[in-house]
Parts: C-alpha cells; structure tokens; sequence
C-alpha cells in the first residue's frame, strides 16, 4: 500500500514535469523570402517594385473644368548600379488609360470624372506607353524621381466624389 502510494506520488510528479516542458505555445512563424534575378545593371529597391501613393483626400471642386490635385511624389530606387556598359536608363509607365486622356490613367471605384497624371522629376508630364528622356545614371544607388497627380476630366464631365484606386506599370531600359 505505502509503494502504491509513492509510485502514484512519483507518477505525478513526472507528470506534471512533463506537462511543464511542454509550456504553451509561445510565438513561432513562417519567414518567406521572395525576389527575382534579373539581366540589368542596376537592382529595383524592394520598396520600388510595389508601390501605393496616397493622393489623399481631393476635393471635387480642385478638379473642376480640369483642375489638378497637389502632385504627390513617389521614387523608384535603384542599388548597385554597375555603369560600366549602360550609363542610363529611361522608364515607360502602363495602364489603363482614362477614357478622357489616353495620357492619363483610368481611376477605379466609386469616384469619376478624374484620372491620374504622371510627371518626370522636372514636372513633364509623361505618357502612358511612352519613356522618358533618358537619365543618367551613377555607380552605386540611383533614385529616379516621379509624381503623381489627379486632374479632373474637363467642363464636360461631372467629377463624382467617391473611392477610387488606378495602378501602373513601370517597364526600366537601360542603354
């Protein structure tokens, strides 16, 4: 009886041992590494290659007959740029054009009557599906630098006040 007694005091002394080591779940996850290898002189800045720019909130009235909102600028950056062969690069934007401008991206959601314009860092408008001039580029990082601004479509077209979103491709060429 006394050895049943202490082999059950010993059972659950290992038990409880055990249950101990096996505490809850403190934290683990999952760190994905993603990217790509490409033939350039330059690489994109991991923050480049998926961009959102907040034009924030414009009012209908600043687009009026055609006004345009505040421009908001936005970078591609470039790392590690070898010059030795290519000395510059020119950038091409993509999109969906504005059924007004087929300059000028279409925007998306509830709002209408606007679409989105795109600068080069001298405040040149740019073409969709046109580069730009050619920028010279230096040994190391490089930033390219861009903005981004909503115009409404004209006298003729209401500008309704809603959400809206629009998204670009940029395609680099370098020579």
């Amino acid at each position: 009886m006394k050895l049943n007694k202490i082999m059950m005091a010993a059972v659950l002394a290992f038990g409880a041992t055990s249950m101990m080591a096996q505490a809850a779940d403190q934290g683990h996850g999952t760190v994905t590494f993603k990217g790509a290898i490409i033939d350039a002189p330059c690489s994109i800045a991991p923050e480049s290659v998926d961009q959102t720019v907040e034009m924030g909130q414009v009012s209908n009235v600043a687009l009026k007959n055609g006004g345009k909102s505040v421009p908001r600028q936005f970078d591609i950056k470039l790392e590690q740029c070898d010059t030795t062969t290519m000395k510059s690069v020119t950038t091409t934007f993509s999109g969906k054009s504005s059924a007004a401008s087929a300059d000028r991206l279409g925007i998306i959601g509830t709002a209408s009557g606007a679409s989105i314009g795109i600068t080069d860092m001298a405040s040149n408008p740019i073409k969709l599906g046109t580069a730009t001039p050619s920028q010279t580029l230096n040994d190391g990082n490089n930033t390219l630098r861009f903005a981004a601004y909503l115009q409404g479509d004209g006298a003729s077209a209401a500008v309704v006040p809603g959400d809206f979103t629009a998204v670009a491709d940029f395609k680099l060429a370098y020579q």
